[in-house]
């Protein structure tokens, strides 16, 4: 399957699951709470982050565009529209990062939508801790977590190498006008902020490389967490990380 393919793919599971929950106003509220509890959970996890001088942009670029809660419908749906194109007027290493952000998307709905469903049936009294560590042990599928976890590294990685290309920046600030006037500005923007933030990191000795394997050993430890630990232990965790990021 060409890139094209894969990225209308996605982004067409993604839809269909949105229409499903938006059908049943209890699940899509499950959903919504899952999104923001791991995106609260990402915040106390990342607190030391979020503060620092070096990596704030990076750490709030991650929290914002891959962990966070709002809705991407409108970059999904210029992913699909410029899908095509994306072989044409961008170098390889673009199209790849494309693919690899669909890809990394529509398994975090399937996982979000899995999670809430377990969410759903869980009682009202239940502490938010306490449903998501209950969540988490009822769908299992940890490989997919290691899966999901790889997907957000390589999407880092390669904003990281999108910043060696040279000329690269010069293409994006020139496209401007026409991604506005094909409205396609969230993916432009996407693609800016995630290039820009990536080559000031670039200006540290090994900030992108620090940073992303500070990523990969606090998220695997969370999923090694999630999976393993006792309930109780793990609701405490939960809590204490989300008191941090407040």
């Amino acid at each position: 399957m060409d890139a094209a393919q894969t990225i209308r793919g996605a982004v067409t599971r993604v839809a269909d699951l949105r229409t499903e929950a938006q059908a049943n106003p209890s699940l899509r509220m499950a959903i919504a709470a899952i999104k923001s509890f791991q995106s609260r959970r990402f915040a106390g996890t990342y607190a030391d982050l979020l503060e620092s001088p070096e990596y704030g942009r990076a750490a709030r670029f991650f929290l914002e565009d891959l962990y966070g809660d709002k809705d991407y419908s409108l970059r999904d749906a210029q992913f699909a529209r410029i899908a095509g194109g994306l072989q044409r007027v961008f170098p390889q290493q673009v199209v790849e990062t494309a693919v690899a952000l669909a890809n990394l998307h529509v398994l975090t709905e399937e996982l979000d939508r899995k999670m809430a469903e377990v969410w759903l049936s869980l009682a009202k009294d239940t502490s938010d801790p306490a449903r998501y560590a209950i969540c988490w042990e009822e769908i299992g599928r940890k490989p997919d977590r290691d899966l999901q976890l790889k997907m957000v590294l390589k999407v880092g990685f390669d904003l990281d190498r999108l910043t060696k290309i040279p000329g690269l920046r010069l293409m994006l600030r020139m496209m401007r006008r026409p991604a506005k006037a094909a409205g396609i500005e969230s993916l432009q923007e996407f693609l800016e902020a995630g290039f820009d933030i990536f080559g000031q990191m670039a200006g540290h000795d090994s900030g992108a490389k620090v940073f992303l394997a500070t990523v990969q050993e606090r998220e695997h430890l969370w999923i090694e967490r999630l999976t393993n630990c006792e309930r109780s232990t793990l609701e405490s965790e939960l809590e204490t990380c989300l008191a941090n990021g407040r």
